[in-house]
């Protein structure tokens, strides 16, 4: 496991620090804090900021045109979270539709590579940021049944995608097992988001 040289303070956003507010004008999270005592947040700011510090093995494509795309489909991708958000507050089949249509984008995408990522034959920037809430997919089933499983015939390469970006060495480092996304989002639903859930 590579060496850590930093420290995670985990914020309860339901009763946020004031100190967050120093670090974080908006109180949003993620914040980076960096040995200047500068800070930055957002997460898509953060993630461009890093790949540009610490150049070794850039995430985005060398062409301009092609970094330009992979940054729209990351924008496009809200779109899935925001339907995935009604969908795990309602957990009806109506509100899953939405989340498979914002989908089909992104499996005739990774289609269209032909490649295991969509950074190609190791993930980019794209592979990371819609990684997460494609980890939190899988509780769906957990939460709604078999009626809100993904059929695999239309999503066969994100399923695939998905399966290989869990062998990543970075994500084994913060994946959570789909039990846990489904209680943190049941505790969420209940009036109380239990955030030591997700602290792994």
């Amino acid at each position: 496991m590579p060496l850590q040289l930093y420290d995670v303070v985990n914020v309860n956003l339901t009763e946020k620090p004031e100190w967050l507010y120093e670090k974080s004008p908006l109180g949003k999270v993620p914040a980076l804090e960096l040995e200047s005592g500068d800070c930055i947040y957002e997460s898509m700011i953060i993630a461009d900021y890093l790949d540009e510090k610490y150049p070794h093995r850039p995430l985005y494509p060398k062409d301009p045109l092609k970094k330009a795309k992979d940054k729209l489909l990351i924008d496009q991708f809200n779109k899935v979270i925001s339907n995935l958000y009604r969908l795990y507050q309602n957990m009806d089949k109506e509100f899953l539709d939405p989340v498979m249509k914002a989908l089909d984008v992104f499996e005739r995408e990774i289609v269209s590579r032909s490649k295991p990522f969509f950074g190609g034959d190791k993930p980019g920037m794209l592979d990371y940021m819609i990684w997460p809430w494609c980890e939190r997919s899988e509780m769906l089933k957990i939460m709604g049944g078999d009626q809100f499983v993904l059929p695999r015939e239309r999503f066969l390469r994100l399923m695939e995608w998905r399966n290989a970006m869990k062998e990543e060495e970075c994500v084994k480092m913060s994946y959570l097992e789909p039990e846990i996304h489904a209680k943190y989002i049941n505790s969420h639903r209940a009036g109380y988001a239990d955030y030591d859930l997700l602290v792994k």
